[in-house]
């Protein structure tokens, strides 16, 4: 088995990109599923959130869900919304959102590099979000949501790649988002030849986002696996970006109480460790060690001691960092899975939202964060371990629905 592989793409018919791609289903909730959809019968949160098309208040982890989107993709199929490649194809993929463009190849990678820790993982997995995913495949006979893989550096994959993101797209889209969604169409034998043996010396690939999917995929090719007969079923949909393109934003955390204590003793808990500043105007952390607060309608500007910094690739992450001399002994926060007391805010919603849940009375502190970078989650990742949960945001996320993975 190689590393990656060329595949035969489910994807929209020209012209019909822009009825068709959705953001990921896990990023949206059911309330922002069913008004992105409204009136977009063809969208794909159909097939991704089929939960929408029944009634009001269903499981969503219900048979007839997973029913309902298999019943949606085949809809599309039949009315050739969807095609499906007649030959095995690569697909060239570029992401724009704002002054940021990644470019990356959609594959299918090898459920076997992935099970002997060549495509290397750097999250624990939930087993209710895998069963979904699993009953999703099931349902479905396809993996409809790519796994975001990195490359380490290696310029000869990166012109490969660039060779094919020329001339017109087969694809353009911006969605509502404004990012704008490019892909081209590989079938080329010779250049996927050339792509598939250049990856073959690439040591290994991280899975950036998507572990869900990954075990998911990795559990329904164990089930149809047949020794001495490689299957579709061996391998998961993937977009492989080189390292140095991803952009990592801050994943920040707010909480609902300060453990019994006041303001003012809170904060003097902080000066322990802590330098702590306060500030005119919202905190974005510029350095290792660094952390924004908001709290009682004021911003702060810590900066940890660096005594306390580690260079262990786990405890030396800002978020460990946060947990290890803030969360856990000033607020008993120790879980970060479980505890109903913390709760995680993407990036790209923006130091507002921080202050905005905050000075509802919802929470009563808010910490901004230090980006996580892709180094620090490939040392994690090559040591065999974890990160702490919800420790990297990616963004431009990639859309659901430009490339599918039928399994034969």
């Amino acid at each position: 088995m190689t590393l990656i592989k060329p595949f035969r793409g489910l994807r929209p018919a020209p012209g019909r990109a822009a009825d068709v791609i959705a953001p990921p289903y896990d990023v949206v909730s059911y309330a922002e599923a069913k008004s992105r959809a409204a009136g977009r019968p063809w969208s794909f949160l159909h097939v991704s959130r089929p939960e929408i098309d029944l009634p009001e208040g269903v499981d969503p982890y219900a048979p007839d869900v997973y029913a309902k989107a298999a019943e949606n993709l085949g809809r599309m199929i039949a009315h050739g919304v969807l095609r499906r490649d007649e030959a095995p194809s690569y697909y060239a993929y570029r992401l724009t959102m704002g002054d940021h463009t990644q470019t990356g190849l959609v594959v299918t990678a090898s459920l076997a590099a992935y099970e002997t820790g060549r495509i290397k993982r750097h999250e624990f997995t939930r087993p209710d979000k895998e069963d979904d995913r699993v009953r999703q495949i099931e349902a479905t006979n396809a993996q409809t949501g790519p796994v975001l893989l990195a490359y380490p550096r290696d310029a000869e994959a990166d012109n490969l790649i660039a060779a094919l993101a020329t001339g017109k797209a087969d694809a353009d889209v911006t969605a509502e988002d404004g990012v704008r969604h490019e892909l081209w169409h590989c079938h080329d034998p010779t250049l996927i030849s050339a792509i598939t043996r250049r990856f073959e010396d690439i040591p290994a690939l991280y899975i950036a986002d998507g572990h869900h999917r990954s075990a998911a995929a990795a559990r329904v090719g164990a089930k149809r696996r047949r020794p001495g007969c490689e299957q579709s079923s061996d391998y998961f949909l993937a977009v492989v970006f080189p390292h140095h393109a991803l952009r990592i934003m801050d994943y920040n955390r707010v909480v609902k109480d300060l453990n019994g204590l006041s303001t003012q003793e809170f904060l003097s808990r902080l000066q322990e460790k802590f330098s702590v500043e306060a500030s005119a105007s919202p905190v974005k952390p510029g350095a290792h060690g660094e952390f924004g607060l908001y709290l009682a309608g004021q911003w702060y500007r810590l900066r940890l001691a660096p005594r306390y910094f580690s260079t262990d690739p786990v405890a030396g992450l800002d978020v460990s960092l946060l947990s290890q001399h803030i969360l856990e002994p000033i607020l008993g926060i120790i879980d970060l899975r479980r505890d109903q007391r913390i709760d995680f805010v993407g990036g790209i919603r923006g130091l507002m939202e921080l202050e905005r849940r905050v000075d509802s009375g919802e929470m009563a502190a808010a910490f901004a964060l230090y980006p996580t970078s892709m180094e620090e989650l490939m040392r994690v990742a090559d040591s065999g371990r974890v990160m702490p949960p919800k420790s990297t945001w990616f963004e431009p996320k990639l859309a659901d629905g430009l490339v599918s993975h039928v399994l034969d």
